[in-house]
């Protein structure tokens, strides 16, 4: 981390609100970089890759769903930089190093929602897309995303308060067919891009 972000890091902790603790953590991490085809090109500052212009880098999302068809939506919680409170399809985030999308992706249905594999055996990637989407005057997100589904044959739920506000469960084809039955829902862009992609494919 250059000498500018470890101050910036340090002012940002000083500061003491929650976007600026967030931007604190968010600066000791790193994200992988990738081309348009989804080819590794290096590491980049998780902080730098969601500023100013962005750095392209590989993310996946998770669609959650249970044994009748129904999505889990998980609102983001308030203390997120971006799209806070905003609802995902079900969770969302970046591989490290390393970590596969499938590993990662089990680490944070672990880590966010509290299910274990033992849950689930049909977790698999269905697509991919890249798209780049600015929120507000905090930043943006410029991704390669893959899309990871999973149906879970036990839907016990712990999930991490500082991860995700609120949970609800949805029928899929009325979410994407009757957008204005949930407008009072803000989805995130990368989960909607990912439905209206599910379902240009079917």
């Amino acid at each position: 981390m250059s000498a500018d972000r470890r101050d910036e890091a340090a002012s940002a902790e000083n500061a003491g609100d929650s976007g600026a603790e967030d931007a604190h953590e968010n600066a000791l991490q790193d994200v992988i970089a990738v081309d348009s085809d989804d080819n590794r090109t290096g590491l980049a500052n998780r902080l730098d890759a969601h500023t100013g212009e962005g750095i392209r880098h590989r993310a996946f999302t998770c669609l959650v769903f249970d044994g009748e068809g129904r999505l889990l939506l998980g609102q983001r919680a308030p203390s997120k930089r971006l799209w806070d409170t905003h609802w995902d399809g079900t969770v969302a985030s970046h591989p490290v190093e390393g970590q596969s999308q499938i590993d990662a992706t089990k680490q944070r249905l672990e880590e966010e929602l509290g299910v274990t594999p033992d849950q689930y055996s049909d977790l698999r990637v269905t697509d991919k897309f890249e798209y780049k989407r600015y929120y507000e005057n905090a930043g943006l997100e410029w991704e390669v995303c893959a899309v990871l589904k999973v149906t879970l044959d036990d839907v016990r739920l712990d999930p991490d308060e500082d991860e995700i506000a609120g949970l609800l469960w949805v029928d899929y084809e009325r979410l994407h067919g009757h957008p204005k039955w949930y407008r009072q829902l803000r989805l995130c862009p990368w989960f909607e891009i990912a439905m209206r992609r599910d379902f240009e494919d079917e």
